[in-house]
């Protein structure tokens, strides 16, 4: 009856394994998603009643020096994105609808700034006497970056085994701080300034049999179990998307705008 029990368990723990094993065979043949902010509050913001305002970013970088945290080696590969400016950028501009903020290129200037030298100079070789349009001015710019990336901040599990069958399950919080400010060009005043922290949440489950026959002189071991980390690239850009909505809040508040009732 006990060989029947350990056999029908052995059965089951490889059966999972072999399951979790095709499911991440066929992930790999995913199509491409593209990735939604479920944040309703960031999509239903009310429109501002002064139109939308021209904002420059030159950077938004991680000033943490981070590393990705690793328990048995030094890591070289950086813990959060080297380019959340691009989340700042699609974040200004998709917030409330669209209808708070232009966002004007800054990050690229200097290619900007080139390609309207090559217009210019392939004009005059053509005698065609037309001037480009100026480019628009930032009335403000918004700056901050990546302060913080705490790894380990909590960690914890459970587990049990009685004759050699059991499960466990362990986890591992870390957290991610953004911040963010808006300063006026004319004055150089900063105007509005918030923070923000995300939690980062990992977890990993497993199963092991292990038990001994023959008097001791066999035995038999099974093990099973997966891991599932939340994306640091997407905890660091609802971070930032949070921010803009609570430097919205911030500058109602102050009354830098206000709302469309």
């Amino acid at each position: 009856m006990i060989k029947c029990i350990i056999t029908l368990m052995s059965l089951i723990l490889i059966s999972g394994c072999s399951a979790i094993a095709e499911n991440l065979t066929e992930s790999k043949f995913e199509e491409p998603q593209v990735l939604k902010n479920l944040n309703t509050e960031f999509h239903n913001m009310p429109a501002p009643a002064t139109g939308k305002a021209v904002v420059g970013i030159y950077s938004f970088s991680d000033k943490t020096g981070q590393r990705k945290p690793s328990p048995n080696m030094a890591n070289i590969s950086t813990a959060v994105t080297q380019g959340s400016e691009v989340w700042l950028i699609k974040a200004l501009q998709e917030v409330g609808g669209g209808k708070w903020f232009k966002v004007v290129e800054r990050v690229g200037l200097e290619n900007l700034t080139k390609e309207r030298q090559i217009i210019r100079s392939a004009r005059l070789s053509v005698n065609d006497k037309r001037e480009l349009k100026p480019m628009l001015f930032a009335g403000v710019l918004v700056e901050g970056g990546i302060i913080g990336y705490d790894s380990n901040v909590m960690t914890g599990g459970t587990g049990a085994r009685y004759l050699g069958i059991g499960t466990s399950k362990e986890y591992r919080q870390d957290v991610v701080t953004i911040t963010m400010r808006m300063v006026s060009v004319q004055s150089g005043e900063v105007l509005l300034s918030v923070s923000v922290t995300k939690t980062i949440i990992s977890t990993g489950s497993s199963m092991t049999f292990f038990k001994f026959f023959d008097m001791g002189t066999k035995n038999a071991e099974v093990e099973m179990g997966y891991s599932i980390n939340e994306p640091v690239n997407y905890a660091v850009r609802v971070a930032i998307e949070q921010s803009v909505v609570e430097l919205i809040k911030e500058g109602e508040r102050k009354g830098f705008w206000k709302f469309v009732k």
